[in-house]
């Protein structure tokens, strides 16, 4: 029941140019060694087809040992399987996981040597054989290593002693440096960075910094931004993937979500929206590829079963609201091992949402997360309180209990009683039943009708249909442009694809699907044709804008904007987005951007710069969008200062800029560029 959907087989071709998201169209390896023990288990037969990553987390597993492939026997079984995407973890760090002993590992703080020569350079010399060179071969570089920089290395009541000597050391990043630099040099590999969870970095004081940190090992060791190809967010943790009762812009009785226990001022309370936010901080304020993708771990994050919330909580008070609206049922977010109730999420999947590249199960369930009691071993795992469920917890968990299951074995060995637990409660459920009710389903939803496109732009097509119907409830709809899926909703029926071709014509069609995983047959196709570029907007939105810098020629641009709202209803800002088009001239091709103020609040407005083409003035946009909020009927964002510059700081020629002005005061800007759903509502495009 693997969802990713088949396209070339290996044999067929030789590694060809990196694609955008490896996902994409992917036959993805089904780990033997995993399968037969998931087989094994009451239940495990509907998962055991699944693809899930493979674990390099010591020399030794390079080779094999007793009772698991090696890497080469895991690549040429993804062969004999007929594959063409194989995932492999990057966990050997020097000083491994400075903040949780269970997962602690072979090598020492100082042994950055023989992290390079007897670890990163045997795996690289295997990945770049030949005879693997029709693999797209996914790398999830180090787990938990530079969040725990970010956060546990001084001056918060998480830090250890072992992580601020990380932090010294700088073996962290000059580790990932290196990995990023040799295996990026491997044609089809693709490297995706660990960047936590929403409830490890998603406050302001850890998230930019993170990126900062990010940024820092990405350019060591001989690395540079263009050997990351994206990160991953919920490695082997347990956040919910969405949190469908609440919103982190909820009130309740005048009182912010984010002033709950739970979600202790945090901006994200889930895996999806932290996860597409981060993505745009790194573009903006890391200066990597605007083309990255995100994966989402949702092996373990399904949350079903009967604790899981039908509706949201009561509205007596912000903690009851939460605490009855959350589909993590967790003590404390700050809690990670063997988490008592837990469920299988998601299944993986290719491109299920804007920015996402896939959803996939990069901890196999079933490996457990630490023991619960001293257990002497020959692989550098340490005994971690937090796995016992007798604890009471420390600053990291706000001194809770820790959700742990007991009698646990050691990281990555097989815990049966938590793959069970983990199949009993999956969400979406994996025996067919309705998750409201017993009984089982096998009725597909009926099959989408009236596919129709209802915008197009030079970048994208906008597309609706006619809802489906099922004997339960129809969960989602899937989208696939030219035969491969591209996209998924939950019960929307429009969709918009961008990052498209101009002049370019595009067949789509969607199917439907319910929560059991029974889908329909596809939809009629339908195409729709990218424009040749320009276009005006008639929406009811309008941008103002005014230059707060009048020379042309120095080494950044700024501006003030501001979004008014002129129809008779208001407008979700989460799908707006704002085009500011210019050329850079020459020097850097990476930039970054600040939001220096911001009537909305400079955490709510997201800013990345895109390449839009070679209209005369027009190669570049700084695109403006927005974490969330509204702007009422005739009402409008308010001011928000903002500035752009090249990585080098070299000088702009602003004077040919296509969007630039030279009014000093707040005035309607025909030529930046208003976009809804990808679809132009204002101005006019080059």
């Amino acid at each position: 029941m693997a969802a990713l959907a088949v396209a070339v087989l290996p044999g067929q071709a030789s590694a060809a140019a990196r694609l955008d998201n490896p996902y994409a169209g992917a036959t993805p390896y089904v780990n033997a060694d995993w399968s037969a023990k998931a087989t094994a288990e009451p239940g495990g037969s509907a998962i055991a087809d699944e693809p899930t990553f493979v674990w390099m987390d010591r020399i030794a597993a390079i080779q094999g040992t007793s009772g698991a492939k090696g890497l080469r026997a895991h690549l040429d079984a993804a062969l004999a399987q007929r594959a063409n995407l194989f995932q492999v973890v990057i966990y050997d760090l020097p000083g491994r996981d400075c903040a949780a002993l269970a997962s602690n590992g072979e090598l020492g703080p100082t042994e950055i040597g023989r992290y390079k020569t007897e670890y990163i350079d045997p795996i690289a010399d295997i990945l770049d054989d030949p005879a693997y060179a029709s693999l797209r071969i996914v790398t999830l570089i180090e787990p938990d290593s530079l969040p725990n920089i970010v956060t546990n290395a001084g001056g918060t009541a998480g830090s250890t002693d072992a992580c601020v000597q990380m932090k010294s050391l700088g073996n962290y990043e000059k580790g990932v440096g290196y990995a990023l630099h040799t295996l990026g040099a491997i044609p089809n590999v693709y490297n995706y960075i660990d960047a936590a969870h929403h409830g490890w970095l998603g406050w302001d004081s850890n998230m930019a910094p993170s990126v900062d940190e990010f940024k820092k090992a990405a350019t060591s060791e001989g690395a540079t931004v263009a050997d990351v190809h994206g990160f991953i967010v919920n490695t082997a943790n347990y956040s919910a993937l969405k949190e469908p009762y609440f919103k982190v812009t909820d009130t309740v009785t005048g009182t912010t979500v984010r002033q709950s226990k739970w979600v202790d001022w945090n901006y994200y309370v889930d895996e999806l929206s932290y996860a597409q936010a981060l993505r745009s901080l790194l573009i903006s304020r890391g200066g990597f590829d605007a083309n990255i993708g995100m994966l989402i771990d949702t092996a373990r994050n399904g949350w079903g079963g009967t604790a899981r919330p039908t509706g949201p909580g009561p509205t007596t008070n912000v903690d009851a609201y939460v605490e009855g609206s959350r589909v993590d049922r967790r003590i404390h977010a700050g809690n990670w091992c063997n988490q008592s109730g837990a469920g299988i999420g998601e299944r993986p999947v290719s491109a299920p949402a804007a920015g996402i590249d896939a959803y996939v199960w990069a901890k196999p369930p079933g490996e457990s997360d630490g023991n619960s009691q001293p257990i002497a071993n020959d692989e550098g795992k340490g005994f971690d309180r937090m796995c016992d469920p007798t604890y009471t917890g420390n600053g990291r968990n706000g001194n809770n209990l820790t959700g742990a299951l007991p009698n646990s074995p050691l990281a990555g060995h097989w815990f049966s009683a938590q793959f069970r637990e983990l199949v009993r409660n999956a969400y979406p459920p994996l025996d067919g039943s309705d998750p409201g009710g017993p009984g089982g389903d096998t009725q597909a939803p009926t099959v989408p009708t009236g596919l129709t496109v209802t915008g197009t732009s030079r970048s994208s097509v906008s597309l609706s249909w006619t809802a489906s119907t099922d004997n339960t409830a129809v969960s989602g709809y899937d989208v696939f442009r030219n035969g491969v899926q591209v996209g998924s909703t939950t019960t929307s029926t429009s969709f918009t694809d961008n990052g498209l071709e101009a002049s370019t014509a595009y067949s789509y069609r969607v199917r439907a699907r319910d929560a059991a995983g029974n889908t329909s047959a596809l939809s009629s196709a339908v195409t729709g044709t990218t424009t040749a570029g320009g276009g005006t907007g008639t929406g009811a939105l309008k941008v103002q804008y005014k230059n707060n810098d009048t020379s042309t020629t120095d080494n950044q641009i700024r501006m003030g904007l501001q979004l008014l709202n002129t129809g008779s209803s208001a407008v979700d800002l989460s799908k707006v987005t704002v085009r500011y088009w210019f050329t850079p001239e020459a020097g850097a091709s990476t930039f970054g951007t600040w939001c220096d103020y911001a009537v909305v609040g400079c955490s709510t407005v997201k800013l990345g710069v895109k390449s839009g083409g070679s209209a005369a003035g027009a190669s570049h946009y700084l695109e403006v969008g927005f974490a969330g909020g509204s702007v009422a009927a005739g009402a409008s964002t308010g001011e928000m200062q903002l500035r752009m510059a090249k990585s080098d700081w070299s000088n702009f020629d602003e004077s040919d800029d296509y969007s630039h002005g030279t009014g000093t005061t707040y005035a309607d800007a025909t030529k930046i560029g208003v976009y809804v759903d990808g679809v132009l509502a204002w101005g006019t495009a080059p």
